[in-house]
């Protein structure tokens, strides 16, 4: 019986090492990007808020809430009974040609958590892509939910301007981007997320990083970098990069939220760059836990508000489980606030045609879908 025991440990102990190493083989594995180096380590360093090798928010920003661990997190996510996260029913998706829009008109097409699309002024606008089947670098967990169709790099147009808020795997996404390779004129995205992308064969002048507040006109439009609050990583290391939000201005003046915690940025940027026609704002995979780094439905609203925005446009929601919450409470929830805060909110199903110029009635579409 020892020597069955100690053969066991053994055995259990080579496994062990087997995984680690694996696991550090892996880490090599092109697709977890590069870190900066070079003159653009050094323009990241020359930040106020990059100290000791990463990035800050700009006010207190605690990944978990007050007294929540990390063995809290794990406990629920492995645990904690699941509440309708994933539909049993597959999501319904319009099908449209995005080849074929009409090249006058200003648009948006939404394909599901943060990946959407926009035509304005006759440009076409790709923002965080990711069509894979999976947010996660593991290929195991967090699959995308079932839906009538779904859309591929080959469905896409040629791009003028690619938006990468910042580089978590449900917003960079390796093998989308090594397919989109050749479809894409132009990226914009914040400090170092281009070491990602030149090692990913992506060319340096194709590739414009910004801060915070930094400006760049592209295509005829005027784009500015402004704050969010949230954080950055494709590894175990966080805040290596830049996450960020845009303000997009042309004949629409627009607002790309990218991921972010409610904060007092929302009001400055509104009063330093609003009003604006459309706000798009993350709104899913939020939980009490993380509040500081994902807004509540509720908070969008007033986000919305203090960002003057006409019009908001909720993302992060309904193609992967990313938190225990059903998988349409995001839209029940910003939809009752936002009727009762007398605020428009735009709901289209994934690849529905929104013109920004004629905006159509809304409809609960995930009404019935179990």
């Amino acid at each position: 019986m020892k020597k069955f025991l100690i053969r066991s440990m053994q055995i259990l102990l080579v496994l062990i090492i087997l995984i680690v190493i694996g696991g550090l083989i892996y880490l090599r594995h092109d697709r977890f990007g590069a870190n900066a180096t070079g003159n653009r380590l050094a323009l990241m360093e020359s930040k106020p808020n990059y100290q000791n090798g990463a990035f800050d928010n700009l006010e207190p920003t605690p990944a978990l809430a007050e007294g929540v661990t990390y063995r809290d997190i794990i406990r629920a996510f492995f645990f904690t009974k699941k509440v309708r996260n994933v539909p049993q029913d597959s999501i319904p998706v319009v099908k449209t040609d995005l080849h074929t829009l009409p090249a006058d008109s200003n648009l948006y097409v939404w394909f599901g958590h943060s990946s959407y699309f926009i035509q304005l002024d006759g440009k076409k606008i790709l923002v965080d892509p990711v069509f894979s089947k999976y947010a996660t670098p593991i290929r195991i967990n967090v699959r995308a939910f079932n839906s009538t169709y779904n859309y591929t790099v080959q469905d896409m147009p040629e791009i003028d301007i690619l938006f990468i808020t910042h580089d978590h795997w449900d917003h960079l996404d390796y093998n989308t981007f090594m397919k989109l390779k050749h479809k894409v004129k132009h990226i914009v995205t914040g400090l170092g997320v281009g070491a990602h992308l030149e090692k990913w064969g992506y060319p340096t002048h194709q590739i414009t990083e910004l801060y915070w507040g930094d400006s760049v006109e592209l295509e005829g439009m005027q784009i500015t970098s402004t704050t969010a609050r949230h954080f950055s990583g494709r590894t175990f290391k966080r805040n290596t990069t830049l996450w960020s939000s845009f303000v997009l201005n042309g004949s629409k003046k627009l607002f790309l939220g990218g991921d972010s915690g409610y904060g007092k940025h929302f009001k400055n940027i509104g009063q330093q760059y609003g009003p604006f026609d459309f706000a798009i704002l993350e709104n899913g995979q939020y939980n009490e836990m993380w509040h500081n780094i994902h807004m509540m439905p509720e908070e969008v609203v007033t986000a919305t508000q203090e960002l003057q925005a006409a019009y908001v446009i909720p993302v992060h929601s309904a193609k992967f489980p990313l938190a225990n919450h059903p998988w349409d409470e995001p839209l029940i929830r910003i939809t009752k606030a936002a009727q009762e805060s007398d605020v428009d909110v735009i709901t289209p199903q994934i690849g529905q045609v929104v013109y920004m110029d004629s905006i159509a009635s809304n409809s609960a579409w995930w009404e019935g879908i179990r």
